[in-house]
């Protein structure tokens, strides 16, 4: 067996205490909560924070693993007083992980992903089996996975794993839950949408 180095295992410490601290704020800020809407990879809370302004009776969590990204986000909401929403930083693995499993998911959206172009770095996206296995378990019939990108070969990967997903399926007469512009949306010339629902197999 290999030997972990003292920084490795330094690191690791430092992740255990990451993801300790990580489950005793979701515990405490989701107390009593038994839906979200869940956006991965927030950014800079743009989306987010409008969404949760216009719908007040929806608890709102956002994750990201940008540092001053979610600084901003958290600025947003105290500015505007929001109280329905939530920043997170945090990894979506260890999001999922640290999320009490009496949460459910009544919407889950990914605006702007990065595509991860190269063949090489595709395990790296978010859009994979597990992740929309991981996602359709703890949604209801009817809940819906909503993902935006600008990048064609993207969308059409999302739309071949959602297409295969026993779990899933697409839905084009559903409209996009909300409009408002990001600040990664006012840069594209154009983008691609899909909603898809939970379904019971």
């Amino acid at each position: 067996m290999t030997e972990i180095t003292e920084a490795h295992a330094r690191e690791l410490a430092k992740q255990a205490v990451r993801k300790a601290e990580l489950v005793e704020t979701c515990r405490t800020d989701l107390a009593g909560i038994d839906r979200i809407l869940f956006e991965a990879g927030c950014g800079h809370g743009h989306w987010l924070s409008d969404y949760a302004e216009a719908n007040p009776d929806t608890i709102c969590v956002g994750i990201d693993l940008i540092t001053w990204r979610i600084r901003k986000g958290n600025d947003k909401k105290a500015k505007r007083g929001i109280k329905n929403l939530h920043f997170y930083k945090a990894e979506l693995g260890e999001f999922l992980e640290a999320l009490p499993e009496s949460i459910r998911f009544e919407r889950t959206v990914l605006l702007f992903p990065d595509p991860w172009p190269k063949a090489k770095h595709h395990r790296r996206r978010m859009v994979q089996p597990a992740f929309l296995d991981e996602v359709a378990r703890r949604t209801d019939r009817g809940g819906e996975f909503c993902f935006r990108s600008d990048d064609r070969p993207y969308f059409d990967w999302t739309l071949e794993h959602l297409t295969e997903h026993p779990e899933w399926t697409i839905d084009d007469s559903v409209q996009w839950p909300y409009e408002s512009e990001t600040y990664f949306q006012s840069l594209m010339d154009e983008y691609f949408s899909v909603v898809a629902k939970r379904v019971i197999t």
